[in-house]
């Protein structure tokens, strides 16, 4: 069986040749004669792998030393709740709501505190980025939050939002390491890794030093305290082993690639093919305003949902995997990721060439 081009938006296509050392350590990894699945998160061996994943990561973001790096569970989900616990110290917070994670995280938010919509673009389906460069924030905020790259709809934040001195937080699950990044202009940085990291089951937050609360908000669980964590190097309890022994993998791998700048390179012409396409195209067309296209997931359609349920149907036949929109929205998305080749993406578009061609 060869491998297909797999688009899924996660958990998504990992570098192949990470696939391959794993499948090489599978069974003894570095002399222990045991996987990395079996052994303990307290031996030294599993204390090297999870040092040298947090410090290849700083690297590569070019973290600074008063952020804390913090391998957790429960998925970018969780972290909508986390987010309010712990940083809601005057019970307000500021949300853009530009797709269905961030509306999801300003909902959860509102369990614990005020907070408020100051901007939104469910006006039009999500298919644009708000102007930010003038918000009413909140005088008391604690933090600004917003979701920089949207999975479902396909946009991308090009210029951070204007939070007027508040901290900003962002959900970058699915541009996470697809391009250098300014750490310092977040208060945290955070994603599930399962787009374009790793295997699913570890969310990565990254968070400056002074907002991690020395008393925990009143009523806060453990296990749900950013400090619990810092303070145990994410070892609190067992930690997902094997996923961080895989994200840790990509790192050494795009560290080899020539780090961020050159993902970013990359990407640009990787989606640059496909939205040159669907810009040219008769048939296809791409759903978002041109200014605020993300790089990492390409929305699509036909205009004619039995076309579009055709076209995912052969495309899949024809080795394109997991094309279909997101079930709330319909149509076509490809995800091209940072794992995802080149000839992957030329290929589709040859793909979806011969279709127009059929199906005019």
């Amino acid at each position: 069986m060869s491998r297909v081009y797999n688009f899924s938006a996660g958990p998504a296509v990992l570098p192949e040749e990470v696939l391959k050392e794993a499948a090489a350590e599978m069974l003894d990894y570095n002399g222990t004669g045991m996987s990395v699945m079996e052994m303990s998160h307290r031996s030294k061996a599993y204390q090297e792998i999870i040092d040298a994943a947090e410090q290849d990561l700083r690297d590569l973001m070019n973290i600074p030393d008063n952020y804390k790096v913090l391998f957790l569970q429960g998925g970018a989900s969780t972290q909508f709740a986390m987010i309010p616990m712990n940083l809601m110290k005057n019970g307000v917070a500021d949300y853009i709501v530009t797709g269905q994670w961030a509306k999801k995280a300003y909902q959860e938010a509102q369990k614990f505190g005020k907070a408020n919509k100051i901007a939104s673009s469910e006006d039009k389906t999500f298919s644009y980025i708000p102007d930010c460069s003038d918000l009413p924030i909140s005088e008391d905020a604690d933090y600004v939050y917003i979701c920089e790259n949207n999975t479902i709809y396909g946009t991308k934040y090009k210029t951070l939002p204007n939070t007027k001195g508040k901290t900003l937080v962002a959900d970058v699950s699915s541009c996470f390491l697809s391009e250098p990044v300014d750490v310092t202009k977040y208060g945290v940085i955070y994603g599930g890794v399962q787009k374009n990291i790793g295997p699913a089951g570890v969310v990565i937050v990254i968070i400056r030093e002074d907002l991690i609360p020395d008393e925990p908000l009143e009523g806060v669980p453990t296990m749900l305290q950013y400090k619990t964590h810092a303070d145990n190097g994410s070892m609190y309890n067992t930690p997902p082993a094997y996923g961080i022994y895989i994200c840790g993998k990509v790192f050494k791998w795009l560290k080899k690639m020539g780090g961020l700048e050159e993902m970013q390179k990359r990407n640009i012409e990787k989606a640059k093919i496909l939205y040159d396409f669907l810009d040219e195209s008769e048939l296809f067309k791409g759903t978002v305003v041109k200014e605020d296209r993300s790089l990492m997931n390409v929305p699509f359609v036909t205009g004619d949902t039995d076309l579009d349920a055709k076209f995912v149907k052969e495309a899949k036949e024809a080795g394109f995997e997991n094309l279909k929109g997101h079930r709330t929205v319909g149509g076509m998305r490809a995800s091209i990721y940072n794992a995802m080749p080149i000839e992957g993406v030329k290929k589709l578009v040859e793909f979806m060439r011969k279709f127009e061609a059929e199906n005019k």
